[in-house]
C-alpha cells in the first residue's frame, strides 16, 4: 500500500470533519486570540480543532452546524443522565429561584451528605469541595494529618487531578525498564513534591509490599483508582484491591480510593462491588448533577479535625463549597440513579463492548474493547493489559490511529473521548449502543489504509 493512499485516507477524514464543522472552525480561530490553545481545558482539545457543542438533549449533542452526535463522552463520565435531565433541571430552577448560594449552612447540603454517606459504607463523614482535584488533594492532606507522616504512594499512570503532588507519573514511561521511577510529568511543578511521593505499578502487590517494607515509617497513605482511568483503562486483577487493603493494614498506612471515575459502576462504588473498605474516599462527577462538585470522606476519627471546633483543626474553606444549587442538582441526580439504573447501563456497557469486539474481529484487527460496566476503553492489541506502562506502550505503537478513529467516529455521529473511552448514560437504549457498534465497523474500514501503512501489527495475517 502506497503512502499516498494512507495520506489520502487520513486527509479525507480530517477534511470531512472540517467541512461538517465549519462554524466550530471559525470559533476556534476566534478563541485562540483570548485563550491559549483556544479553550481552558486540555482534555477538550483534539486536532484539527474541537467541535463546538451548542446544546444537549438526553444522550444526544448538537454542534454549531447542527450535526447530531450520540454522546459517549458525557463530560468524561460525569453526566450519568445525559443532558437536561428533567428532574435535575427542575431542581436547579427551583433552587436558583431561592438563591444559588446563600453563604451559610443549608438543609440541602445536609440532605446530600446523608444520601452520599448512605450509599457508601466507608463514608462515615464527608466534606465538600468543587472538583475532583480538590477532593484528592484534601484526602491526602487528611491522611498526612492523621498519621503524622508525609509520604503518599500512588500508582504509575494514576490520575488524581491537577494539584502539584499528583503530577508524578501521570503518564507511564513505556520505554522504562524495571520498577517505575518517580518523576514529575509536567513543567511548573516544584521538584520538592518528589520528596512526598512514591510510585508503584498497578496490579503488582509484590512491588507494593517491597516499597512499604522499606519506607512504611514515612508513608501516610496509598492512593489509587480502583480502575486506572486516563492511565489506560486498566482493570484490577482478581484479588488485587483486597491485597492492597491487606498490605495497608499490615504496614499501618491508610488506603485512599479515588472513585471519581468509578463511583458510577455500583451504587456504593467499586469498593462495594469488590468488598474492600478504604479509610478515605474521593468522589465527584455525577454527584453534582452536572455542576462542579467534589467530596472526600471516610472514617470519623480521620475526618474529625475538619470540624472548626477541633483542638487541632484543619482549616478547609471554599466560597462555593456545598453551594445550594449544586447540592440540589446532585440530590435530584442521585435519587434517579439507583441499583436498577446502575445494572441497566452496566449491561449496556457490556453490549457496547461486545459490539465493538465483533467489529474488530470482522475487520481483522488486533484491538480489544475492555472496561467495567458503563465505561469502555479501547486497548490496542489482543493481550491483556495489566499496567499503565503496557497500556502506554500499546497506545504509542498505535501512533495516530486512535486520533484518526476518534475523528471518523465523529464524522459518523459518535462523540467519545479522544483517548477512545466511551461512557454510557441512562437515556441510552440498545438502539444507540447498536448504532455505535455499526459506526465503529464502518469507521474501521475507513482507517484501514492507515493501519496497513503505519500499524500493520494491529492487522491479523
Amino acid at each position: 500500500m502506497s503512502s499516498n493512499v494512507d495520506e489520502n485516507a487520513a486527509s479525507t477524514v480530517i477534511e470531512t470533519f472540517m467541512q461538517r464543522t465549519h462554524a466550530s472552525g471559525e470559533w476556534d480561530a476566534r478563541a485562540k486570540k483570548s485563550m491559549p490553545g483556544g479553550d481552558t481545558r486540555a482534555a477538550s482539545y483534539y486536532t484539527p480543532y474541537p467541535a463546538y457543542m451548542a446544546r444537549g438533549e438526553g444522550c444526544y449533542l448538537y454542534d454549531l452546524d447542527e450535526n447530531r452526535y450520540i454522546d459517549f463522552l458525557n463530560n468524561y463520565t460525569s453526566l450519568i443522565h445525559g443532558h437536561a435531565h428533567p428532574a435535575t433541571v427542575s431542581a436547579i430552577q427551583e433552587q436558583a429561584a431561592r438563591g444559588t448560594v446563600l453563604g451559610s449552612a443549608a438543609e440541602v447540603t445536609v440532605e446530600h451528605a446523608e444520601m452520599l454517606c448512605s450509599r457508601v459504607s466507608s463514608l462515615e463523614s464527608v466534606r465538600y469541595c468543587n472538583s475532583g482535584t480538590e477532593a484528592t488533594h484534601l484526602a491526602m492532606r487528611a491522611a498526612r494529618a492523621f498519621t503524622g507522616k508525609d509520604t503518599i504512594v500512588k500508582m504509575d499512570g494514576g490520575y488524581h487531578g491537577s494539584h502539584d503532588y499528583v503530577q508524578v507519573n501521570v503518564q507511564s514511561d513505556a520505554a522504562e525498564d524495571g520498577l517505575p521511577r518517580p518523576r514529575i510529568t509536567t513543567r511548573g511543578v516544584p521538584a520538592a513534591v518528589l520528596e512526598g511521593m512514591r510510585v508503584a505499578p498497578f496490579n503488582d502487590l509484590d512491588a507494593l509490599e517491597n516499597l512499604l517494607r522499606v519506607h512504611s515509617d514515612g508513608i501516610a497513605a496509598i492512593i489509587l483508582e480502583p480502575v486506572l482511568g486516563s492511565g489506560g483503562g486498566v482493570e484490577p486483577e482478581q484479588g488485587y484491591l483486597q491485597g492492597v487493603r491487606q498490605l495497608a493494614d499490615t504496614y499501618d498506612v491508610l488506603l485512599i480510593f479515588d472513585e471519581i471515575l468509578t463511583f458510577r459502576l455500583d451504587v456504593g462504588g467499586v469498593q462495594a462491588s469488590v468488598g474492600v473498605t478504604p479509610d478515605l474516599t474521593s468522589v465527584a462527577k455525577f454527584i453534582g448533577g452536572g455542576l462542579p462538585l467534589g467530596a472526600f470522606g471516610g472514617r470519623q476519627d480521620i475526618m474529625a479535625p475538619f470540624a472548626p471546633t477541633h483542638p487541632q483543626t484543619i482549616p478547609h474553606n471554599g466560597t462555593f463549597n456545598g453551594n445550594n444549587i449544586t447540592m440540589a442538582a446532585g440530590m435530584a441526580t442521585m435519587k434517579a440513579y439507583g441499583a436498577e439504573e446502575v445494572v441497566r447501563i452496566n449491561d449496556l456497557g457490556q453490549r457496547l463492548k461486545d459490539g465493538f469486539n465483533r467489529a474488530f474481529q470482522a475487520a481483522g484487527m488486533r484491538a480489544r474493547a475492555a472496561g467495567l460496566g458503563s465505561i469502555i476503553r479501547i486497548h490496542w492489541g489482543e493481550g491483556e493489559i495489566r499496567t499503565a506502562r503496557e497500556a502506554k506502550a500499546a497506545q504509542d505503537a498505535a501512533r495516530d490511529l486512535p486520533k484518526l478513529l476518534h475523528l471518523e467516529l465523529m464524522n459518523r455521529g459518535i462523540f467519545s473521548a479522544p483517548r477512545c473511552q466511551f461512557a454510557i448514560s441512562t437515556p441510552m437504549t440498545e438502539r444507540e449502543i447498536d448504532a455505535a457498534a455499526a459506526v465503529m465497523a464502518q469507521s474501521l474500514d475507513v482507517v484501514r489504509p492507515y493501519m496497513i501503512e503505519h500499524t500493520p501489527h494491529l492487522l491479523q495475517d
